[in-house]
Protein backbone atom coordinates (compact mmCIF):
# COMPACT_ATOMS: atom_id res chain seq x y z
CA UNK A 1 0.00 0.00 0.00
CA UNK A 2 2.89 2.28 0.87
CA UNK A 3 4.45 1.57 -2.53
CA UNK A 4 1.18 2.37 -4.26
CA UNK A 5 0.98 5.68 -2.37
CA UNK A 6 4.52 6.54 -3.46
CA UNK A 7 3.73 5.67 -7.05
CA UNK A 8 0.57 7.79 -7.01
CA UNK A 9 2.44 10.69 -5.50
CA UNK A 10 5.23 10.36 -8.02
CA UNK A 11 2.84 10.17 -10.96
CA UNK A 12 0.86 13.19 -9.77
CA UNK A 13 3.90 15.48 -9.61
CA UNK A 14 4.77 15.44 -13.34
CA UNK A 15 1.10 15.99 -14.19
CA UNK A 16 1.08 19.06 -12.00
CA UNK A 17 4.27 20.31 -13.66
CA UNK A 18 2.71 19.86 -17.13
CA UNK A 19 -0.40 21.75 -16.07
CA UNK A 20 1.65 24.62 -14.71
CA UNK A 21 3.57 24.89 -17.97
CA UNK A 22 0.42 25.29 -20.12
CA UNK A 23 0.14 28.82 -21.55
CA UNK A 24 -2.63 30.97 -20.11
CA UNK A 25 -5.57 31.47 -22.49
CA UNK A 26 -5.53 34.78 -24.36
CA UNK A 27 -8.08 37.28 -23.03
CA UNK A 28 -11.08 37.80 -25.28
CA UNK A 29 -10.69 40.76 -27.63
CA UNK A 30 -12.97 43.67 -26.86
CA UNK A 31 -14.47 46.58 -28.78
CA UNK A 32 -16.26 49.81 -27.96
CA UNK A 33 -20.02 49.94 -28.42
CA UNK A 34 -22.98 52.19 -27.60
CA UNK A 35 -25.01 50.10 -25.17
CA UNK A 36 -28.58 50.63 -23.99
CA UNK A 37 -28.35 49.72 -20.31
CA UNK A 38 -32.07 50.18 -19.57
CA UNK A 39 -35.06 52.10 -20.88
CA UNK A 40 -35.29 55.79 -20.05
CA UNK A 41 -33.41 59.02 -20.59
CA UNK A 42 -30.18 59.87 -22.33
CA UNK A 43 -28.01 58.52 -19.51
CA UNK A 44 -29.18 54.97 -20.23
CA UNK A 45 -26.95 54.93 -23.33
CA UNK A 46 -23.32 54.33 -22.41
CA UNK A 47 -20.10 53.48 -24.24
CA UNK A 48 -18.91 50.12 -22.95
CA UNK A 49 -16.43 47.40 -23.86
CA UNK A 50 -18.01 44.28 -25.37
CA UNK A 51 -16.50 41.06 -26.75
CA UNK A 52 -15.73 41.27 -30.45
CA UNK A 53 -18.21 39.25 -32.56
CA UNK A 54 -17.21 36.72 -35.19
CA UNK A 55 -18.76 35.99 -38.57
CA UNK A 56 -21.03 32.98 -38.34
CA UNK A 57 -22.44 30.96 -41.21
CA UNK A 58 -24.01 33.28 -43.77
CA UNK A 59 -22.63 36.38 -42.05
CA UNK A 60 -19.94 38.97 -42.68
CA UNK A 61 -17.93 40.83 -40.05
CA UNK A 62 -17.84 44.58 -40.70
CA UNK A 63 -15.34 47.07 -39.28
CA UNK A 64 -17.77 49.96 -38.74
CA UNK A 65 -16.72 53.41 -39.96
CA UNK A 66 -20.05 55.20 -39.41
CA UNK A 67 -23.55 54.48 -38.12
CA UNK A 68 -26.86 56.25 -38.67
CA UNK A 69 -28.97 57.76 -35.89
CA UNK A 70 -32.74 57.59 -36.47
CA UNK A 71 -35.88 58.54 -34.59
CA UNK A 72 -36.45 54.84 -34.15
CA UNK A 73 -33.36 54.75 -31.92
CA UNK A 74 -34.91 57.38 -29.63
CA UNK A 75 -38.06 55.30 -29.36
CA UNK A 76 -36.05 52.16 -28.62
CA UNK A 77 -34.19 53.96 -25.85
CA UNK A 78 -37.48 54.96 -24.26
CA UNK A 79 -38.95 51.49 -24.68
CA UNK A 80 -41.68 53.03 -26.85
CA UNK A 81 -41.72 50.30 -29.52
CA UNK A 82 -43.57 47.03 -29.86
CA UNK A 83 -41.74 44.13 -28.19
CA UNK A 84 -38.79 46.18 -26.90
CA UNK A 85 -35.52 44.23 -26.62
CA UNK A 86 -34.04 42.95 -23.39
CA UNK A 87 -31.34 45.23 -22.06
CA UNK A 88 -28.40 45.62 -22.06
CA UNK A 89 -28.15 45.63 -25.85
CA UNK A 90 -25.94 47.33 -28.43
CA UNK A 91 -28.01 49.95 -30.26
CA UNK A 92 -28.23 50.95 -33.93
CA UNK A 93 -29.97 49.74 -37.08
CA UNK A 94 -27.64 50.85 -39.91
CA UNK A 95 -23.93 51.24 -40.53
CA UNK A 96 -21.23 51.36 -43.17
CA UNK A 97 -17.71 49.99 -43.12
CA UNK A 98 -15.24 47.46 -44.48
CA UNK A 99 -15.62 43.67 -44.41
CA UNK A 100 -12.99 42.05 -42.16
CA UNK A 101 -14.14 38.43 -42.31
CA UNK A 102 -16.60 36.31 -44.30
CA UNK A 103 -18.54 33.39 -42.83
CA UNK A 104 -19.14 30.04 -44.45
CA UNK A 105 -21.58 30.04 -47.34
CA UNK A 106 -21.30 33.75 -48.15
CA UNK A 107 -21.08 34.56 -51.84
CA UNK A 108 -20.59 37.82 -53.76
CA UNK A 109 -18.94 39.51 -50.73
CA UNK A 110 -15.28 39.35 -49.78
CA UNK A 111 -12.81 40.73 -47.27
CA UNK A 112 -12.02 44.36 -48.05
CA UNK A 113 -15.38 45.20 -49.66
CA UNK A 114 -16.84 48.57 -48.65
CA UNK A 115 -20.44 47.99 -47.65
CA UNK A 116 -23.49 49.41 -45.92
CA UNK A 117 -25.75 47.24 -43.80
CA UNK A 118 -29.07 47.08 -41.98
CA UNK A 119 -29.08 45.17 -38.71
CA UNK A 120 -31.58 44.35 -35.99
CA UNK A 121 -29.70 46.43 -33.37
CA UNK A 122 -25.90 46.06 -32.84
CA UNK A 123 -24.84 48.59 -35.54
CA UNK A 124 -23.27 51.12 -33.14
CA UNK A 125 -20.11 49.16 -32.41
CA UNK A 126 -16.60 49.01 -33.80
CA UNK A 127 -17.36 45.56 -35.23
CA UNK A 128 -20.68 44.04 -36.20
CA UNK A 129 -21.61 40.61 -37.58
CA UNK A 130 -24.48 40.94 -40.07
CA UNK A 131 -26.26 38.37 -42.24
CA UNK A 132 -24.97 38.82 -45.78
CA UNK A 133 -28.54 39.15 -47.07
CA UNK A 134 -28.77 42.51 -45.23
CA UNK A 135 -25.47 43.86 -46.61
CA UNK A 136 -25.15 46.04 -49.73
CA UNK A 137 -22.04 47.13 -51.64
CA UNK A 138 -21.25 50.83 -51.64
CA UNK A 139 -21.13 52.75 -54.91
CA UNK A 140 -17.80 53.86 -56.32
CA UNK A 141 -16.92 57.26 -54.87
CA UNK A 142 -19.34 56.91 -51.96
CA UNK A 143 -17.88 57.80 -48.56
CA UNK A 144 -18.56 55.78 -45.43
CA UNK A 145 -20.52 58.71 -43.99
CA UNK A 146 -22.71 58.94 -47.08
CA UNK A 147 -23.23 55.18 -47.05
CA UNK A 148 -24.33 55.18 -43.40
CA UNK A 149 -26.92 57.87 -44.22
CA UNK A 150 -28.55 55.92 -47.06
CA UNK A 151 -30.10 52.54 -46.08
CA UNK A 152 -33.04 53.47 -43.85
CA UNK A 153 -33.80 56.95 -45.15
CA UNK A 154 -33.54 56.37 -48.89
CA UNK A 155 -35.03 52.88 -48.94
CA UNK A 156 -38.10 54.10 -47.03
CA UNK A 157 -38.42 57.23 -49.18
CA UNK A 158 -38.10 55.25 -52.42
CA UNK A 159 -40.69 52.65 -51.36
CA UNK A 160 -43.18 55.34 -50.31
CA UNK A 161 -42.84 57.46 -53.43
CA UNK A 162 -42.45 54.92 -56.20
CA UNK A 163 -43.56 51.52 -54.92
CA UNK A 164 -46.61 52.47 -52.83
CA UNK A 165 -47.27 56.01 -54.07
CA UNK A 166 -46.67 55.31 -57.78
CA UNK A 167 -45.43 58.89 -58.08
CA UNK A 168 -45.35 60.27 -61.62
CA UNK A 169 -44.54 63.57 -63.28
CA UNK A 170 -47.00 66.36 -62.53
CA UNK A 171 -48.20 64.94 -59.19
CA UNK A 172 -48.08 66.58 -55.75
CA UNK A 173 -46.65 65.38 -52.42
CA UNK A 174 -46.86 66.56 -48.81
CA UNK A 175 -44.09 65.38 -46.48
CA UNK A 176 -43.63 66.26 -42.83
CA UNK A 177 -40.25 66.87 -41.16
CA UNK A 178 -38.78 67.73 -44.54
CA UNK A 179 -35.60 68.91 -42.82
CA UNK A 180 -34.79 65.43 -41.48
CA UNK A 181 -33.02 62.49 -43.10
CA UNK A 182 -36.08 60.96 -44.79
CA UNK A 183 -37.34 64.44 -45.70
CA UNK A 184 -34.14 65.21 -47.58
CA UNK A 185 -34.32 61.83 -49.32
CA UNK A 186 -37.93 62.50 -50.39
CA UNK A 187 -37.08 65.95 -51.73
CA UNK A 188 -34.19 64.60 -53.82
CA UNK A 189 -36.15 61.65 -55.17
CA UNK A 190 -39.07 63.90 -56.15
CA UNK A 191 -36.67 65.92 -58.28
CA UNK A 192 -35.88 62.85 -60.37
CA UNK A 193 -39.31 63.40 -62.00
CA UNK A 194 -40.54 66.46 -63.89
CA UNK A 195 -42.95 68.97 -62.40
CA UNK A 196 -43.59 67.32 -59.02
CA UNK A 197 -44.98 69.81 -56.51
CA UNK A 198 -43.55 69.14 -53.06
CA UNK A 199 -45.19 70.64 -49.99
CA UNK A 200 -43.15 70.33 -46.82
CA UNK A 201 -43.55 71.15 -43.14
CA UNK A 202 -40.69 71.64 -40.72
CA UNK A 203 -39.86 73.02 -37.29
CA UNK A 204 -39.52 76.77 -36.98
CA UNK A 205 -36.06 78.11 -37.73
CA UNK A 206 -35.16 75.72 -40.56
CA UNK A 207 -36.65 77.77 -43.40
CA UNK A 208 -33.46 79.23 -44.84
CA UNK A 209 -31.60 75.93 -44.77
CA UNK A 210 -34.22 73.83 -46.57
CA UNK A 211 -36.43 76.18 -48.59
CA UNK A 212 -34.67 75.20 -51.83
CA UNK A 213 -35.55 71.54 -51.24
CA UNK A 214 -39.30 72.01 -51.65
CA UNK A 215 -41.81 73.87 -53.81
CA UNK A 216 -43.70 75.23 -50.78
CA UNK A 217 -42.46 75.17 -47.18
CA UNK A 218 -44.60 75.70 -44.07
CA UNK A 219 -43.89 76.06 -40.39
CA UNK A 220 -45.53 72.99 -38.88
CA UNK A 221 -47.05 75.04 -36.05
CA UNK A 222 -49.30 77.04 -38.40
CA UNK A 223 -52.49 75.86 -40.10
CA UNK A 224 -50.65 74.25 -43.01
CA UNK A 225 -53.83 72.57 -44.29
CA UNK A 226 -55.41 75.95 -45.00
CA UNK A 227 -52.22 77.22 -46.65
CA UNK A 228 -52.00 74.19 -48.93
CA UNK A 229 -55.68 74.57 -49.86
CA UNK A 230 -54.98 78.15 -50.98
CA UNK A 231 -52.36 76.86 -53.41
CA UNK A 232 -54.02 73.58 -54.38
CA UNK A 233 -57.77 73.63 -53.59
CA UNK A 234 -58.16 69.97 -54.62
CA UNK A 235 -55.47 68.86 -52.18
CA UNK A 236 -52.49 66.60 -52.89
CA UNK A 237 -51.88 63.20 -54.47
CA UNK A 238 -49.61 61.77 -51.80
CA UNK A 239 -49.15 62.44 -48.06
CA UNK A 240 -46.07 61.04 -46.28
CA UNK A 241 -46.52 61.22 -42.51
CA UNK A 242 -43.87 60.45 -39.89
CA UNK A 243 -45.75 62.21 -37.07
CA UNK A 244 -49.13 60.49 -36.63
CA UNK A 245 -51.60 61.94 -34.10
CA UNK A 246 -53.77 64.77 -35.41
CA UNK A 247 -51.45 65.16 -38.43
CA UNK A 248 -52.86 61.86 -39.69
CA UNK A 249 -56.37 63.34 -39.77
CA UNK A 250 -55.14 66.50 -41.50
CA UNK A 251 -53.22 64.49 -44.06
CA UNK A 252 -56.19 62.31 -44.90
CA UNK A 253 -58.46 65.32 -45.45
CA UNK A 254 -55.91 66.80 -47.88
CA UNK A 255 -56.03 63.81 -50.23
CA UNK A 256 -57.40 64.24 -53.72
CA UNK A 257 -59.60 61.47 -55.14
CA UNK A 258 -57.25 58.54 -55.79
CA UNK A 259 -54.82 60.10 -53.31
CA UNK A 260 -52.71 58.01 -50.91
CA UNK A 261 -51.82 58.61 -47.26
CA UNK A 262 -48.71 56.71 -46.06
CA UNK A 263 -47.61 56.51 -42.43
CA UNK A 264 -43.91 55.81 -41.86
CA UNK A 265 -43.35 56.95 -38.28
CA UNK A 266 -44.95 58.07 -35.04
CA UNK A 267 -42.56 60.72 -33.75
CA UNK A 268 -45.37 62.70 -32.12
CA UNK A 269 -45.25 60.21 -29.25
CA UNK A 270 -41.67 61.29 -28.40
CA UNK A 271 -42.27 64.55 -26.54
CA UNK A 272 -39.56 64.31 -23.89
CA UNK A 273 -36.45 62.45 -22.85
CA UNK A 274 -38.37 59.51 -21.42
CA UNK A 275 -41.46 57.62 -22.55
CA UNK A 276 -44.75 59.39 -21.92
CA UNK A 277 -47.79 57.13 -21.79
CA UNK A 278 -49.94 60.25 -22.04
CA UNK A 279 -48.26 61.30 -25.33
CA UNK A 280 -48.61 57.77 -26.66
CA UNK A 281 -52.31 57.56 -25.79
CA UNK A 282 -53.02 61.08 -27.03
CA UNK A 283 -51.29 60.44 -30.34
CA UNK A 284 -53.36 57.35 -31.08
CA UNK A 285 -56.66 58.67 -29.75
CA UNK A 286 -56.34 61.72 -32.01
CA UNK A 287 -56.38 59.51 -35.09
CA UNK A 288 -59.85 59.22 -36.55
CA UNK A 289 -61.03 55.72 -37.35
CA UNK A 290 -61.53 55.28 -41.09
CA UNK A 291 -63.69 52.40 -42.26
CA UNK A 292 -63.11 50.53 -45.54
CA UNK A 293 -66.54 51.77 -46.66
CA UNK A 294 -65.38 55.37 -46.28
CA UNK A 295 -62.28 54.64 -48.35
CA UNK A 296 -64.49 53.00 -50.95
CA UNK A 297 -66.83 55.98 -51.07
CA UNK A 298 -64.07 58.61 -51.17
CA UNK A 299 -61.64 56.83 -53.50
CA UNK A 300 -58.74 57.28 -51.12
CA UNK A 301 -56.04 54.92 -49.89
CA UNK A 302 -54.25 54.47 -46.56
CA UNK A 303 -51.01 52.55 -46.15
CA UNK A 304 -47.89 52.28 -44.05
CA UNK A 305 -44.27 51.17 -44.22
CA UNK A 306 -41.95 49.97 -41.44
CA UNK A 307 -38.72 48.81 -43.03
CA UNK A 308 -37.56 47.08 -39.83
CA UNK A 309 -40.55 44.74 -39.82
CA UNK A 310 -40.42 44.27 -43.58
CA UNK A 311 -36.82 43.10 -43.38
CA UNK A 312 -36.42 41.32 -40.04
CA UNK A 313 -39.91 39.95 -39.34
CA UNK A 314 -41.41 39.45 -42.77
CA UNK A 315 -38.25 38.27 -44.52
CA UNK A 316 -38.47 40.57 -47.54
CA UNK A 317 -34.71 40.89 -47.92
CA UNK A 318 -34.74 40.22 -51.66
CA UNK A 319 -37.30 42.98 -52.19
CA UNK A 320 -35.29 45.43 -50.06
CA UNK A 321 -32.16 44.52 -52.01
CA UNK A 322 -33.84 45.52 -55.29
CA UNK A 323 -34.75 48.87 -53.71
CA UNK A 324 -31.19 49.42 -52.46
CA UNK A 325 -29.83 48.63 -55.93
CA UNK A 326 -32.08 51.31 -57.43
CA UNK A 327 -31.01 53.82 -54.77
CA UNK A 328 -27.31 53.08 -55.37
CA UNK A 329 -27.87 53.51 -59.12
CA UNK A 330 -29.39 56.95 -58.49
CA UNK A 331 -26.37 57.89 -56.36
CA UNK A 332 -24.00 56.74 -59.09
CA UNK A 333 -25.95 58.83 -61.61
CA UNK A 334 -25.51 61.89 -59.37
CA UNK A 335 -29.25 62.31 -58.77
CA UNK A 336 -29.17 61.87 -54.98
CA UNK A 337 -26.63 62.78 -52.31
CA UNK A 338 -27.26 62.38 -48.55
CA UNK A 339 -27.13 65.58 -46.52
CA UNK A 340 -25.16 65.10 -43.30
CA UNK A 341 -26.22 67.32 -40.43
CA UNK A 342 -23.50 66.34 -37.96
CA UNK A 343 -21.20 63.52 -36.93
CA UNK A 344 -20.59 62.50 -33.32
CA UNK A 345 -18.11 60.30 -31.52
CA UNK A 346 -19.54 57.32 -29.67
CA UNK A 347 -18.78 59.08 -26.39
CA UNK A 348 -21.00 61.99 -27.51
CA UNK A 349 -23.98 59.87 -28.55
CA UNK A 350 -26.16 61.48 -25.88
CA UNK A 351 -25.61 64.93 -27.41
CA UNK A 352 -26.46 63.63 -30.86
CA UNK A 353 -29.67 62.11 -29.51
CA UNK A 354 -30.55 65.36 -27.74
CA UNK A 355 -30.21 67.29 -31.00
CA UNK A 356 -32.65 64.92 -32.68
CA UNK A 357 -34.99 65.13 -29.67
CA UNK A 358 -35.07 68.90 -30.06
CA UNK A 359 -35.78 68.58 -33.81
CA UNK A 360 -32.72 70.72 -34.56
CA UNK A 361 -31.05 68.47 -37.14
CA UNK A 362 -31.12 69.33 -40.83
CA UNK A 363 -30.35 66.06 -42.56
CA UNK A 364 -28.74 62.95 -41.12
CA UNK A 365 -27.03 62.57 -37.75
CA UNK A 366 -24.19 60.05 -37.73
CA UNK A 367 -21.97 58.30 -35.18
CA UNK A 368 -18.31 57.72 -36.04
CA UNK A 369 -16.31 55.27 -33.87
CA UNK A 370 -13.03 56.76 -35.12
CA UNK A 371 -13.93 60.33 -34.20
CA UNK A 372 -12.38 61.92 -31.11
CA UNK A 373 -14.95 62.88 -28.46
CA UNK A 374 -15.51 66.53 -27.66
CA UNK A 375 -13.42 67.81 -24.76
CA UNK A 376 -15.53 67.95 -21.64
CA UNK A 377 -15.75 71.16 -19.63
CA UNK A 378 -13.65 70.82 -16.52
CA UNK A 379 -14.58 73.24 -13.80
CA UNK A 380 -11.56 74.59 -11.97
CA UNK A 381 -11.89 74.59 -8.17
CA UNK A 382 -12.48 78.08 -6.82
CA UNK A 383 -9.59 79.68 -5.03
CA UNK A 384 -9.79 79.33 -1.28
CA UNK A 385 -11.26 82.46 0.28
CA UNK A 386 -10.66 83.71 3.80
CA UNK A 387 -12.93 81.98 6.29
CA UNK A 388 -14.74 85.14 7.25
CA UNK A 389 -15.41 86.13 3.63
CA UNK A 390 -16.59 82.62 2.73
CA UNK A 391 -18.93 82.51 5.70
CA UNK A 392 -20.25 85.96 4.91
CA UNK A 393 -20.92 84.99 1.29
CA UNK A 394 -22.71 81.82 2.39
CA UNK A 395 -24.85 83.70 4.86
CA UNK A 396 -25.70 86.29 2.23
CA UNK A 397 -26.86 83.61 -0.24
CA UNK A 398 -29.01 81.84 2.34
CA UNK A 399 -30.50 84.98 3.84
CA UNK A 400 -34.27 84.97 3.38
CA UNK A 401 -34.24 81.58 1.62
CA UNK A 402 -36.82 79.02 2.73
CA UNK A 403 -35.33 75.94 4.29
CA UNK A 404 -34.61 73.26 1.71
CA UNK A 405 -34.65 75.63 -1.30
CA UNK A 406 -31.03 74.96 -2.27
CA UNK A 407 -31.62 71.19 -2.35
CA UNK A 408 -34.76 71.64 -4.40
CA UNK A 409 -32.94 73.76 -6.97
Amino acid sequence: MAEEGKTAAASSEPAGEEKASEPAPEPAKEMRACVLTGFGGLKTVKVQKKPEPTAGEGEVLIRVRAGGLNFLDLMVRQGAIDNPPKTPIIMGFECAGEIEAVGEGVQDLKVGDHVMALSEFCAWAELVAVPAKHVYKMAAGMTFHEAAAIPLNYAVAYIMLFEIGNLRAGKSVLVHSVGGGVGHAVSQLCKTLDNVTLFGTASKGKEEAIKENVTHLFDHSIDYVQEIRKISPEGVDLVLDCLCGDDANKGYTLLKPMGKYILYGTSNIVTGETKSLFSLAKSWWQVDKVSPIKLYDENRFIGGIMLRHLLFRQGQHEYVRTIMEKVVALFTAGKIRPHIDSTWAYEDVQEGMQKMHDRKNIGKILLDPTQEPKPKDVKKPAEAAPDAAANGEKDSKNEGSPEGQETQE
